[in-house]
């Protein structure tokens, strides 16, 4: 039997929760206790009674979550009040997006835990299965956020994305043409904008071509093509990813300055440090800044702002990999599947994801090697 504990998130305007009661039942019913700190659910619409009703315990605050549980979940990467609670027989299951975070890995390692990010888990055809719902709630709302942020009275040049009878509709410009990119260009294209996705495969840009059947164009990603497209968008949206690693600067400051004055840029790679040489992480209560006269998206927690969608579908991808964590431990659930092994991140001190070791520059182990000394 484990102790499985769900920590309210404290990140600003984080209203997800990482178990829904739905959830704390499948986890209750395979014999395990749920402790769920009080009001947890609460921005994602799930009061206290309905954990209770679904088997779990209300502790009063995180400390009491951190003594009582050895599986620790999350949404978001525990900020560094709460990881000092960390201790070396915790098991931490979030997303860490640990590249870019120099401190949080400083602080995950001295804490000794296991910590393995929903981000990095991968699955039989390489897909990452746990980032994916969360980058399709991104790519829609990369949309809405862009328009918003085009609007005249947010600092936008005034551009409607769909247009109206007689009038152009905006261009929008996505770089990457992964799980964000596909449900950007999704709703970009219900909104009737013209789209350009480029990115670096073609089998991606043959998908999409296919997909679309010429509705939107698609282009072979270099420097030339992003600094051609720049100059006419009205609406950027940066959603390249490495796995594990700092999402690379394609956007200088220089091809910012070619983009027409008032046009808007939503970084969803901010996660991973951002994609452009001007982002820098915002928040929900204070989202946008204006750089060479773009309007700045780059909301640190996009999914967080529609919180109960964003919540079901997490639950929905990792609830498998929590019962398989609580049922055998962390060492057998790793073993037992190479996928699951590539989340591990940080284990017993020692730093297991080789992307975010190339970023800081640190030194990396396999996490193969680690495994007989996690429980």
């Amino acid at each position: 039997m484990t102790v499985v504990g769900v920590l309210k998130e404290t990140k600003t305007h984080e209203y997800r929760v990482g178990l829904t009661p739905a959830g704390t039942r499948e986890l209750t019913e395979h014999g395990h206790t749920v402790v769920v700190e009080a009001s947890a659910g609460i921005g994602s619409g799930y009061e206290d009674e309905q954990y209770l009703k679904a088997g779990a315990r209300i502790a009063s605050d995180a400390a009491s979550v951190f003594s009582e549980a050895t599986l620790l979940i999350k949404v978001k990467e525990p900020l560094a009040a709460e990881r000092k609670l960390l201790q070396p027989h915790h098991t931490l299951f979030a997303y860490l997006h640990l590249a870019p975070d120099r401190d949080q890995t400083h602080d995950l390692l001295a804490s000794g835990a296991t910590c393995i990010a929903y981000e990095t888990v991968t699955d039989g055809r390489g897909n990452l299965p746990l980032l994916a719902p969360m980058s399709e709630v991104a790519g829609r709302l990369a949309i809405q956020a862009g328009a918003q942020a085009l609007e005249k009275v947010k600092g936008g040049r005034g551009v409607l994305l769909s247009g109206v009878p007689g009038v152009y509709p905006g261009n929008v410009v996505i770089i990457g043409g992964g799980v964000v990119g596909r449900n950007a260009a999704q709703l970009a294209v219900g909104l009737g904008a013209n789209v350009t996705v480029l990115d670096r495969s073609v089998a991606v840009l043959r998908d999409l071509d296919q997909h679309y059947r010429g509705s939107i164009a698609t282009l072979y990603s270099t420097q030339d093509a992003i600094e051609a497209v720049l100059s006419a968008a009205d609406l950027v949206v940066g959603a390249v990813l490495i796995p594990g690693a700092s999402a690379p600067r394609l956007i200088t400051r220089d091809l910012l300055s070619i983009m027409p004055t008032g046009s808007a840029l939503v970084d969803v790679a901010i996660d991973q440090g951002g994609c452009a040489e001007t982002s820098r992480p915002t928040t929900h209560d204070d989202p946008t800044y204006i750089v060479e006269g773009v309007v700045h998206y780059c909301v640190a927690n996009m999914p967080g702002g529609v919180a109960r969608t964003s919540t079901q579908a997490l639950t929905n991808a990792t609830l498998p990999y929590i019962i398989r964590l609580a049922d055998h431990g962390a060492k057998r659930a790793l073993e037992q599947d190479r996928g699951f092994m590539s989340g591990l991140n940080v284990a017993q001190g020692k730093l297991t994801c080789e992307g975010v070791a190339t970023a800081q520059g640190l030194e990396y182990l396999a996490p193969e090697r680690m495994l007989g000394k996690i429980s």
